[in-house]
């Protein structure tokens, strides 16, 4: 059997990877000059730095046992487990380690970051009428906040801290799709009576209480970057990769299919390992009604910054700082402080930070230059922090723009991939993998991909 992956980002590659021993021929097509799709890892003088994703959650231990597999548990290290602070209203306050992404059960632990109105206002949610929770179903994230909490909940915690994972704020993401924990629990208080946010983030922080200790960090990274994980794969998957390999379109031939801009072969299988747009534009001829389910599906695009500094004297002793949704006179979402965040990279002396911006809606990855972004996240860190980047001496900056970097998992996301699966279900020889099929974050892609790859 011939087989053909379109994308070489981490799903395409596990997808290559969990065929190595099938005995099919497996052809790999990558439009762009390298692998890795959005793990990036650049070649920083100081040693190889992450652009893209830079971590992983480690208690996801199907995703370790694979690394493992694959040679790389040796690589894997630790954060120093410093805390993160948010900016709001011109100043630093601590992040709070409780709630569910941001989501409090009371104003204990948030009450710094909100004003006595707000915090009276969370506290009273047990005494308001139910949520009208519908079992199963999903909605928005801060439509459902901000009735419950108010909004500064919502501006100074929620959205700065889903903005840093899924590049959107609240109000453009669904809760099953962004915090399922939740909306389970939702569905579990439903089935025995009414439903309230603060019972519900509640009990979900006494059942994480009860977890037993010992279970180590809860992210972990790679000691030389997620180069390590896409070139092992690439490596021991076996399969014939080609980049700079464009495939405009896929054209049905007999009981299989051609693609347009690959190798002189009819594939008896095709895995779409690539974003959801592009997965449309490629499904229009052999599936359109698969095409018009993905469309729906929208893209955020951002940027990060990665700045070198000779001096880290007067860097805050954090692992980064999160910016609160509409704050005036700054341009970044979030730094993070690397070599501060990361002991393997604080080894290397110096100061490693990068500069986040962007959220689903706006334009700044397109339309801003790099010196514009530069200059940014500069004047940025020092506004919030007091550190002079420019004074400390900037040794290294790389400009990596995410251009559809992640989708937006909106109120409707899943019910969109569960029907462009249902519909794919009549295709065969057609299958699609990737962020937008299997959720957001590294091990989940991985799951999605091998499940993908097994499929007869």
């Amino acid at each position: 059997m011939n087989i053909a992956i379109i994308g070489a980002g981490l799903a395409g590659l596990t997808c290559a990877y969990e065929l190595r021993n099938s005995g099919h021929a497996v052809d790999v097509y990558e439009a762009t000059e390298r692998i890795g799709g959005k793990l990036h890892t650049v070649a920083f003088a100081a040693g190889p730095t992450d652009m893209g994703a830079e971590a992983f959650i480690a208690r996801r231990h199907d995703a370790v046992d694979f690394f493992t597999e694959l040679g790389l548990a040796g690589s894997l290290v630790e954060p120093s487990g410093l805390g993160s602070l948010v900016y709001i209203d011109g100043e630093t306050r601590p992040l709070p380690r409780g709630g569910i992404m941001g989501v409090p059960s009371s104003s204990v632990g948030v009450a710094h970051l909100v004003s006595p109105e707000a915090a009276s206002l969370i506290d009273a949610e047990s005494d308001a009428p139910g949520i009208d929770w519908e079992i199963g179903g999903d909605v928005n994230v801060g439509k459902l906040v901000r009735e419950r909490y108010g909004d500064e909940i919502v501006d100074h915690v929620v959205s700065a801290l889903l903005g840093g994972v899924y590049s959107c704020t609240a109000d453009d993401l669904g809760l099953r799709a962004t915090i399922p924990q939740l909306a389970e629990e939702f569905d579990r208080l439903a089935s025995a009576g009414p439903v309230h946010l603060s019972a519900a983030v509640r009990n979900l922080e006494q059942a994480r209480a009860e977890l037993p200790t010992g279970q180590g960090a809860v992210f972990n990274s790679f000691r030389d970057g997620y180069q390590e994980l896409y070139e092992a794969l690439a490596e021991k998957s076996g399969a014939n990769i080609y980049v700079d390999a464009f495939i405009s379109g896929i054209a049905k031939e007999g009981e299989g299919y051609r693609l347009n801009g690959g190798e002189d072969e009819v594939y008896d299988r095709v895995i779409l390992a690539v974003p959801a747009p592009t997965a449309a534009l490629l499904l229009k001829k052999v599936a359109p009604d698969v095409a018009e389910a993905v469309a729906p599906v929208k893209l955020a695009d951002s940027v990060v910054v990665g700045m070198r500094f000779a001096d880290d004297t007067g860097l805050p002793d954090n692992s980064g700082i999160l910016v609160a949704a509409g704050t005036e006179n700054v341009t970044a979402k979030a730094f993070t402080f690397s070599s501060r965040k990361w002991p393997h990279l604080a080894e290397r002396g110096g100061a490693l930070v990068r500069a986040s911006f962007g959220r689903f809606g706006d334009t700044i990855a397109v339309r801003a230059s790099e010196d514009d972004l530069v200059d940014w996240a500069l004047d940025d860190l020092l506004t919030i922090t007091g550190f002079d980047g420019r004074a400390a001496g900037l040794e290294e900056i790389y400009v990596q723009r995410w251009f559809g970097g992640l989708p937006r998992y909106d109120e409707t996301h899943l019910a969109t991939v569960a029907k462009v699966s249902a519909l794919l279900r009549a295709v065969p020889g057609i299958d699609v993998t990737g962020a937008w099929v299997g959720g957001v974050g590294v091990p989940a892609v991985i799951a999605n991909a091998r499940e993908v790859a097994r499929r007869k």
